[in-house]
């Protein structure tokens, strides 16, 4: 069989609810990996927060962190960076444009380094993977760097109203999704960025044509890459939007869905 590209999404798509990889999938992308196949993960999370995941697999692929801002080659210095950020005039402006509605925080983040709006022990557990260098205080005051992304955590009434707000107003700069948990979160990356972009750049390289990559996804930030990828798979666990303009659709991230869907493809 030709060789395929097979791209994973992270959470809610390769790992469980309990943030493993499953030993079945684990073996058959090993498997996958054997027979020719590239795998390589595409995910909204920094690379410190998924070089865990990335070494499990033993994987030698270039990575996609950041949903697109940060596209890089972890055992492979020579391949190159493509590290696209959001200036800071237009994080000032978001900032100062979401004040009037109600929001819990504000998160930057340079690559590696956390700058947290407002001091949360509850939220930098999710951060903390990986030991960040954390800044707390006013973003305005603190950050002087342009940032990888920026994150407002909201309530889920609110959450659609500052989307809105922020399609409304500053559309032509930023592109912004919705996490859905473990806290309702809109992440926020320079215009023109995506899982997507980082996948096309990386399937070029390999000379994998579209038509035989295999895209994994089950959240907002996955839309691009599963519409892109040749066949794009939504996990049954996914969002509705997601699977209406998936290709497949295969059962969850705790039913062993990536490898079950590579089974019967790939012939594993």
């Amino acid at each position: 069989m030709k060789q395929h590209l097979i791209v994973l999404d992270l959470d809610g798509t390769l790992l469980t609810d309990d943030k493993i990889i499953s030993p079945y999938t684990k073996n058959i992308l090993a498997k996958a990996r054997e027979a020719g196949h590239q795998v390589m993960i595409a995910t909204g999370r920094p690379f410190r927060a998924s070089r865990l995941y990335y070494q499990e697999l033993d994987l030698t692929t270039p990575i996609v962190n950041f949903n697109g801002a940060f596209i890089h080659h972890p055992l492979n210095q020579s391949w190159g960076v493509m590290h696209s950020p959001i200036s800071m005039k237009v994080v000032y402006d978001v900032v100062d444009s979401v004040d009037k509605f109600h929001y819990e925080n504000l998160i930057a983040e340079v690559i590696d380094d956390v700058y947290l709006h407002n001091k949360n022990d509850e939220l930098m557990s999710v951060f903390n993977m990986g030991n960040p260098r954390v800044t707390t205080g006013n973003l305005k005051l603190n950050l002087h760097e342009d940032p990888t992304s920026l994150l407002i955590q909201a309530n889920e009434q609110n959450v659609p109203i500052i989307r809105k707000h922020l399609e409304d107003v500053h559309a032509e700069l930023i592109e912004h999704r919705k996490w859905g948990a473990p806290f309702p979160i809109i992440e926020i990356v320079r215009k023109g960025l995506s899982k997507a972009v980082g996948v096309s750049k990386i399937a070029h390289e390999f000379e994998i044509p579209r038509d035989r990559i295999i895209a994994f996804g089950d959240e907002d930030n996955d839309l691009e890459m599963i519409d892109y990828a040749g066949i794009g798979v939504a996990m049954s666990n996914g969002i509705d939007e997601l699977k209406s303009v998936a290709n497949e659709i295969t059962v969850s991230n705790n039913e062993d869905g990536i490898g079950k869907f590579l089974v019967d493809r790939l012939g594993l």
